[in-house]
């Protein structure tokens, strides 16, 4: 969000059109809860990693430890940007002012792009050399820049931004459809569905991207996302269906032959490793997988529909944008973003299983001994529903008093 803000707030310096600072103001609001939102949540996921997993984090720790200590000083920097952004109204240069919000913009992906180099370190571990249980021979450099961290972090910033257009471009769309403060609905909304589509359009290609890695370092986790049970040639793609483990047949699918050799080695003839090849103690669970990943591709297809739509609507039905029902596609859609996201999250940490280092310590060697810890579970979990109450409450009331704080347009609801 900080930047459809930062692109908000270009347009008002350069045409000093009103809307687009109330634009600029009512995201900056935003930006401010999920910014102190994850600052609560980021703290709880740092007891978290001590208290559920002290075995990973006492081996693993001096490792991977430095995107987190780097992912600290970029949220640092974050805040006071932030803090600038929010009191420097009329107290800055106007660009210098702009300029912070880009900075909050920019140290906010790469806070997440850190964070998620730390987790593609467990799916690809590198900087490292393991020796009899011993971790001998430490690189930190090396682990930070694995051999997956750019799928992953390409794969998981586009996610973002096509996340976060699609559910503020719906919010906004929703508004046009009551009628209310429409010119500073429209506005916000073609900044935030621009967003949207660019990503969602070029998140196939990271996603290609993504599973050709996938495929060469985790031939289980993509053999459970496919539900691919036996190995062979010319392996088909499957889309959607039911596996079932005891057949290992996969019923009601639509399988497509040849194309998930090529589209994992560029050759319709390619062999594909199946679960066959993989030892059952080491094979991920396959159902969770599969219809997890069928899932974020699903949602993923519909999102790049959508965004082809929209296109198309710009360039050659520009009366579509004030039709009810092209609006409600994206009022529809606010929601599709962050189901992806989170399949494609649980895709990623569910297709890894059993291990949580990938090859070198499992699941159960990493996660505390001590009993009832369950309970922890539960306060967490607790935790995080408040904060997610807490965000769309005051999302809401942001929502409802953009009449009174950032627009004064009166315009009567539709009857």
């Amino acid at each position: 969000m900080p930047f459809f803000m930062a692109v908000a707030h270009f347009y008002w310096l350069k045409t000093k059109d009103p809307v687009y600072k109330n634009i600029t103001k009512a995201w900056s609001k935003g930006v401010a809860i999920f910014f102190a939102t994850g600052a609560v949540s980021g703290t709880v996921l740092s007891f978290e990693l001590g208290l559920l997993w002290p075995n990973f984090m006492k081996n693993a720790g001096p490792i991977f430890g430095m995107p987190f200590s780097l992912e600290g000083t970029a949220f640092f920097i974050e805040a006071i940007a932030l803090g600038f952004f929010l009191y420097g109204w009329d107290k800055f240069n106007p660009w210098f002012h702009w300029f912070t919000g880009v900075i909050v913009g920019v140290s906010g992906i790469i806070s997440g792009i850190l964070v998620v180099a730390a987790n593609s370190w467990m799916n690809s571990p590198a900087g490292f050399d393991y020796v009899n249980g011993q971790y001998l021979n430490i690189d930190p450099i090396k682990a930070m820049f694995n051999a997956a961290w750019f799928e992953q972090a390409l794969h998981m910033s586009i996610a973002a931004f096509a996340a976060t257009g699609f559910a503020v471009a719906g919010v906004h769309a929703l508004m046009i459809i009551k009628r209310k403060n429409i010119k500073f609905h429209t506005m916000a909304f073609r900044i935030a569905i621009v967003f949207a589509a660019v990503a969602a359009i070029l998140q196939p290609l990271s996603g290609d991207i993504s599973a050709r890695d996938v495929a060469k370092r985790q031939p289980a986790k993509l053999a459970a996302m496919e539900a691919h049970f036996k190995t062979e040639r010319a392996s088909p793609l499957i889309i959607g269906g039911i596996p079932d483990l005891k057949t290992k047949e996969v019923n009601y699918a639509i399988k497509i032959p040849g194309l998930l050799s090529f589209m994992t080695y560029d050759d319709f003839n390619a062999e594909v490793t199946g679960l066959d090849r993989i030892p059952i103690k080491d094979q991920p669970p396959v159902a969770i997988t599969h219809y997890a990943f069928q899932t974020m591709v699903g949602l993923g297809i519909l999102m790049l529909l959508l965004s082809l739509v929209y296109f198309f609507a710009l360039f050659k039905r520009k009366a579509w944008f004030n039709a009810a029902w092209f609006l409600k596609l994206f009022v529809a859609a606010i929601p599709i973003g962050f189901v992806a996201l989170e399949a494609g999250w649980t895709v990623t940490e569910v297709g890894r299983q059993p291990w949580i280092i990938q090859g070198v310590m499992r699941t159960s060697e990493a996660i505390t001994p001590i009993p009832g810890i369950r309970y922890s579970f539960y306060l967490f979990t607790a935790v995080y529903l408040s904060l997610s109450l807490a965000v769309i409450f005051m999302l809401y009331r942001q929502i409802k008093m953009v009449p009174k704080l950032y627009d004064n347009e009166v315009t009567r609801p539709i009857s």
